[in-house]
């Protein structure tokens, strides 16, 4: 059974926030669900913080604003200090450990790190944290059915057969961390 998310993704730009968000979002179509993606970026792009909101719903979404993301998945440090306050009482934040050194604990929220980005420089799939901590946080909070986040993977990075079996290896590396 698929699960309510309001989630916010954060991290530099060029990590891969903003499509980490389009995967979450294409999944969530395909279930035919209510679904919001907003990305949130400017100048950041290139280096600085770049953001988005997903939700998926059963119901309407009244704002595609998520001030309160019952889950967070953080791509660097900066990102993880500015949201994991906002983070609702029950909700989960996955953290990459290699970029996000400083884990700290909020009451009543599950904080879980995990070094993505360094499973993927050691399975040859550098790059791609983004989906591995897509897979972690569906590994704990199955906000979707497989079937459909990878159906959705497919959509989104199937334009070359090659980067969709590494991100197919991102997001196995991710549900099994």
């Amino acid at each position: 059974m698929s699960r309510e998310l309001q989630c916010v993704i954060a991290g530099f730009g060029g990590q891969g926030s903003l499509f980490a968000g389009k995967v979450i979002a294409t999944a969530g179509l395909i279930e035919d669900r209510e679904v919001s993606w907003m990305p949130s970026y400017g100048p950041e792009m290139r280096g600085g913080t770049a953001n988005c909101s997903v939700t998926l719903a059963d119901e309407p979404i009244g704002s595609p604003l998520v001030l309160h993301p019952n889950a967070l998945i953080a791509l660097n440090q900066p990102s993880f200090d500015k949201f994991l306050p906002t983070v609702d009482a029950g909700g989960i934040v996955v953290a990459d450990t290699a970029m996000v050194p400083e884990l700290r604990e909020v009451p009543g929220v599950a904080v879980v790190g995990i070094p993505a980005a360094k499973l993927c420089e050691e399975a040859g799939i550098k790059g791609l944290g983004n989906i591995v901590l897509i897979g972690k946080l569906w590994a704990e909070f199955p906000f979707c059915g497989r079937e459909a986040l990878e159906g959705a993977l497919a959509q989104v990075a199937g334009k070359k057969p090659a980067m969709l079996e590494k991100n197919k290896i991102a997001l196995e590396l991710g549900m099994k961390a």
